[in-house]
C-alpha cells in the first residue's frame, strides 16, 4: 500500500519538492517488499526449488526494464508525465489485490518469529558476509553501469539514439540471467555465487578490452546483463538460508545492501574517473569490486566447510562474539578486508599512473591520436 500511496501523491504533486518527497515515500517500501517477498516465495515451494521461486518473483523487476520503462515513457509522452504515475497506481492496486487473495497466510511457525529473533539473526557472521557479497556485486555493476552512456558513445562510437536499444538488450540479458540464476542456485548455491562472480570479473575485463569495437561491446553488454542477474537469486537465497530461523529482517536488509552497493559503486566509479581513469578502463574498477566479492564468497564457503566438518549446521552458532573459534574466523575475515582495501589503493594508484603516463605521451606525440 505504501507504494500505491507514494505514487498517488506523485501523480497529484503540485511542485517539484512535493514530487521528490512522494518519491522518497514510494522508495521506503522497496527493501521490505523484495526482502519479505523473497522469504514468502521461498516458503511456498519445496526446498529444492526455493531459489527458482525467488527468481520468479524478481522476474518482475527485470521485465519492468524491458516492458515497463518504455511503456511508461510512451504513456508520458502522449498523455503527460502524471498519466504514467496514475497507471502505476492502478497496477499497484491490482498487485495489492492479488497479494490479498492469492498469497496464502503465514504458517503458525512463521507467525511465531518475533522481532527479537529477527535481530538475533544479525549476530551471525554468515548473514553479514552474504550482505557484503551483495553490496560488492552491486557496486561492481554500478561503478560501470552508471557511466555506460559515455562508454558506449565516446569509446564504442555508438550513437546516442542507439544507446537505448543497447540498454534494452542489457535488460533482456538480466531477464535471461534471472531464470538461469534460480536454476543454478537450486542445484549448487555457493558454487553458483563464486562461479558467477569470477565470470563477472572476466566480463568486465573483456568489456574494457573490446569497448572500442561497437559490435563486440554490445555483445559483451548483453553477457554482462545475463551475469548481473544470474547472481541475484542465489545471493538472496543465501541470506534466507543463513538466517533461516528468522529471515525477514535479514532478507530486507540484503535489499538495503544491494542499494548501498548501487550508491557506493557509482561513487567509486566517479572517484576513479576524477583520479584519471578513462571511460575505457573504468570496467577494471568494476572487475576489482567483483573480485573483492569473490574473495568474500570463497571465505564464506570456507567457513561453511569448517562448520560442516565440525558438526555444526552452516549459518547456526556463528555469532561474532560467541566463541574463540568463531572469533578467529572473524579476525580472519578482517584480514581479508584489509587485503581488499590495500589492493584497491594499489589498483587505483596504478590506473592513475597509467592514465597520467598516457596523457603525457599524447601531449608529447600528438600524432599518436590522429587515428
Amino acid at each position: 500500500m505504501l507504494f500505491v500511496v507514494g505514487n498517488f501523491f506523485c501523480a497529484i504533486a503540485p511542485n517539484y519538492w512535493m514530487l521528490m518527497i512522494a518519491r522518497v515515500i514510494t522508495a521506503l517500501g522497496h527493501g521490505a517488499f523484495f526482502g519479505i517477498g523473497s522469504v514468502v516465495a521461498a516458503s511456498l515451494v519445496p526446498r529444492h526449488k526455493r531459489a527458482s521461486a525467488i527468481a520468479l518473483m524478481f522476474a518482475g523487476l527485470t521485465l519492468a526494464n524491458i516492458l515497463g520503462v518504455p511503456a511508461g515513457t510512451a504513456l508520458g509522452e502522449i498523455y503527460g508525465w502524471r498519466a504514467t504515475f496514475v497507471a502505476v497506481v492502478a497496477i499497484g492496486i491490482a498487485a495489492v489485490a492479488a497479494i490479498v487473495f492469492l498469497v496464502p497466510p503465514a504458517t503458525g511457525e512463521q507467525k511465531g518469529v518475533g522481532i527479537l529473533s529477527e535481530v538475533k539473526v544479525l549476530g551471525k557472521l554468515q548473514v553479514w558476509l552474504a550482505m557484503l557479497i551483495s553490496a560488492l556485486a552491486s557496486g561492481s555493476l554500478f561503478a560501470v553501469f552508471t557511466y555506460i552512456k559515455p562508454i558506449l558513445t565516446d569509446v564504442s562510437g555508438i550513437s546516442t539514439t542507439s544507446v537505448t536499444w543497447v540498454l534494452l538488450l542489457f535488460g533482456a540479458g538480466m531477464t535471461v540471467g534471472n531464470v538461469i540464476g534460480g536454476k543454478l542456485a537450486d542445484w549448487k548455491l555457493m558454487p553458483t555465487v563464486i562461479g558467477t562472480l569470477a565470470a563477472v570479473v572476466l566480463t568486465h575485463i573483456l568489456l574494457a578490452e573490446v569497448s572500442g569495437m561497437a559490435t563486440a561491446a554490445v555483445a559483451t553488454v548483453f553477457l554482462w546483463g545475463v551475469l548481473t542477474f544470474v547472481i541475484v537469486p542465489p545471493l538472496q537465497m543465501r541470506v534466507v538460508e543463513t538466517a533461516e530461523d528468522a529471515p525477514n529482517l535479514a532478507a530486507t536488509l540484503n535489499q538495503g545492501a544491494f542499494n548501498v552497493g548501487n550508491a557506493a559503486g557509482a561513487w567509486i566509479g566517479g572517484a576513479a574517473l576524477t583520479l584519471g581513469v578513462s571511460y575505457q578502463h573504468l570496467p577494471f574498477v568494476g572487475s576489482f569490486l567483483a573480485a573483492a566479492g569473490l574473495l568474500v564468497a570463497i571465505y564464506s564457503l570456507r567457513i561453511d566447510r569448517k562448520a560442516r566438518h565440525g558438526g555444526v549446521v552452516p549459518g547456526e552458532g556463528q555469532g561474532l562474539n560467541m566463541s574463540r573459534s568463531r572469533a578467529g574466523d572473524f579476525h580472519g575475515f578482517r584480514r581479508y578486508v584489509r587485503l581488499i582495501v590495500m589492493s584497491l589503493k594499489w589498483f587505483v594508484g596504478l590506473n592513475v599512473a597509467v592514465g597520467n603516463s598516457t596523457v603525457r605521451c599524447m601531449e608529447a606525440h600528438p600524432t599518436l591520436i590522429s587515428f
